[in-house]
């Protein structure tokens, strides 16, 4: 029997809403961000407006995960966020930023934990040759025993790490995700494959299968269209396709990563397009991509 062409309930795994006036990168001269020029999103994108998105979805229930607020802003973002969800019922949770080498984050943890919202942090580790996909200060960050030891921090607070690397990282990631076998590491962006040549896509599995070994790591089918700033079905669900026969179904979550990539689609097209990629899957399998691991993951 043929699959529904969208599933009817979805979980949004990684969305963001925001205030220009909170944000640093909206203000000023535009600069070069890894998802192109973005004057489109470089205004306040409300929660009003993501739940307008998402209406013909058939979304339930979403996460939105940090948006760089300028340094030591961090608890304001999160008491921010928690009173969007309080007011509208989205998000119905969130992930927030720490630095976790920070002298103080043993406290910044602890307040932040009092929003019942949190479920994880990010700290972006991605580092590329290529300035303008750089973001951490080097690329071996995570290996850091300051670092590690902030992030055992997190660990003990039963929150999870959202994990944002390139594939040249994917080995010291699999590493860490191995020092730390009791926390869950949350994979952004489907490893985020930069580099369609043929070495490209090599380097990218090499590393996915790694990752992939690690039963703590799981894996968001998002920010596909960093990369080509287009929803392309066909550029899209080989991705999908080898990312889920690496991981399982059982490890893969869908996210939609708005408002980025309302710079160059609408929400209903990344549903159509992740679905379209999953349609050999079973509606079990589909269901649990969409719904049930991130219900799961997140706890909602």
């Amino acid at each position: 029997m043929p699959h529904e062409p969208r599933p009817a309930r979805i979980v949004d795994a990684h969305h963001h809403v925001w205030r220009q006036a909170d944000l640093a990168w909206l203000q000023g001269p535009m600069q070069p961000r890894i998802f192109g020029p973005y004057e489109a999103i470089r205004r306040d994108y409300p929660v009003e407006e993501y739940l307008a998105d998402i209406a013909p979805s058939g979304v339930e229930k979403s996460i939105y995960v940090q948006t760089n607020w300028p340094p030591g802003g961090e608890l304001e973002e999160a008491a921010w966020v928690q009173q969007v969800a309080d007011r509208h019922g989205f998000p119905h949770a969130f992930v927030g930023y720490a630095d976790l080498q920070s002298g103080s984050l043993a406290e910044t943890l602890d307040a932040m934990t009092r929003h019942r919202g949190l479920r994880g942090i990010r700290q972006q580790l991605h580092w590329h040759d290529d300035p303008a996909y750089r973001f951490a200060r080097h690329p071996a960050l995570m290996n850091e025993a300051s670092w590690r030891r902030g992030l055992r921090c997190v660990a003990d607070r039963g929150l999870l790490f959202e994990l944002q690397v390139f594939t040249s990282q994917m080995a010291d990631a699999a590493r860490l995700a191995g020092a730390f076998g009791d926390l869950t590491f949350v994979l952004l962006h489907a490893g985020m494959l930069e580099d369609r040549s043929d070495h490209g896509w090599a380097a990218w599995r090499e590393g996915m299968r790694r990752l992939a070994d690690c039963p703590n790591v799981v894996v968001k089918l998002s920010g596909l269209g960093t990369f080509i700033h287009r929803c392309d079905a066909a550029a899209w669900a080989p991705v999908i396709r080898e990312t889920v026969a690496m991981f399982g179904a059982g490890r893969c979550l869908f996210g939609s990563n708005f408002p980025i990539e309302k710079l160059w689609t609408g929400y209903g097209a990344i549903v159509d397009a992740v679905a379209g990629a999953l349609d050999d899957c079973t509606d079990e399998e589909r269901v649990a991509i969409f719904y049930a691991n991130a219900a799961r993951i997140y706890r909602l």
